[in-house]
């Protein structure tokens, strides 16, 4: 396949910026923890990335879009004659589905489109075969995902974060490395994992304590938990009562969640119940 203007090919459905600049594909090359273990690929476009991993570990590639398929199943017939490279084809979240992406260990390292970015990291993080995640990524998000406690941006995907390893931000990559320039600028963020967690009610317990970042945090919690409740645990771990959600530690945040997370399940059905209600009312009047 002849791809002519890569402008006009990008797709926007599938949010495509291809990497076009040599300097950052190698640091990328560069920032790989430095093993032998195999690379799982998403979304690997033209094959840019694709043509410097073959040259040092053996890759699966997945890619949703048809039209780059046949490109890349053409650019790398030898990769793949020499078992160096391996292309799936279809959503990268169907191949996902048994909870491992690969049947052995691998690493992560992708150009992940910005509307997607998330969802992945965060599969990545319960994959018990990933060992690694290595990504472009929006800025904003490798600074969430990065962040240290007392730090503003520190976040819920923070926590996550540092409760499966090390989270750092590499390097930023601006527009203009891309065809087509994306309107943000971008960052390559390495993951660095220790163990791998599948807890969802951990998730859900930190989108309540993270609601309203800038409310203090036993707030946040007593909207779903007993005032009562939350004062005495507060005071029971020694945390300052104006507390906010950026300012605690990930070790403290499991120490509330294992303190909380049996009335977990209770608490919100019963505050999901109070808000259809709420808003039954509201629509008959």
């Amino acid at each position: 396949m002849i791809i002519e203007n890569l402008a006009e090919f990008a797709s926007k459905k599938f949010g495509q910026n291809f990497l076009k600049n040599d300097m950052y594909l190698h640091k990328i090359i560069q920032a790989m923890p430095k093993d032998n273990f195999r690379v799982a690929e998403i979304g690997p476009g033209l094959g840019d990335l694709t043509k410097e991993l073959v040259k040092v570990r053996n890759v699966t590639a997945f890619e949703v879009d048809k039209r780059l398929c046949e490109h890349l199943t053409s650019e790398f017939e030898t990769s793949v004659h020499e078992g160096r490279f391996e292309l799936r084809c279809g959503d990268v979240l169907e191949h996902w589905k048994s909870g491992k992406l690969l049947d052995e260990p691998y690493h992560l390292v992708a150009n992940l489109p910005y509307y997607i970015a998330t969802n992945i990291i965060l599969k990545a993080f319960k994959d018990e075969h990933c060992q690694s995640v290595l990504v472009m990524v929006q800025k904003e998000v490798a600074v969430k995902f990065s962040a240290q406690a007392k730090q503003k941006e520190f976040s819920s995907l923070s926590v996550l974060a540092q409760s499966v390893g090390k989270a750092t931000l590499c390097f930023e990559v601006e527009p203009e490395a891309f065809v087509p320039p994306p309107n943000v600028t971008s960052a390559v963020l390495l993951i660095e994992k220790t163990q791998s967690r599948d807890d969802e009610k951990f998730e859900a317990f930190l989108k309540i304590a993270f609601a309203q970042p800038r409310k203090k945090l036993s707030k946040n919690l007593s909207t779903v938990f007993s005032k009562d409740i939350v004062h005495q645990l507060f005071t029971k771990l020694g945390l300052d009562a104006n507390l906010r959600p950026h300012e605690a530690e990930t070790s403290i945040y499991h120490h509330i969640y294992n303190e909380l997370k049996d009335n977990l399940d209770g608490k919100q059905q019963s505050k999901q119940r109070k808000l259809s209600k709420s808003r039954a009312k509201n629509s008959e009047r």
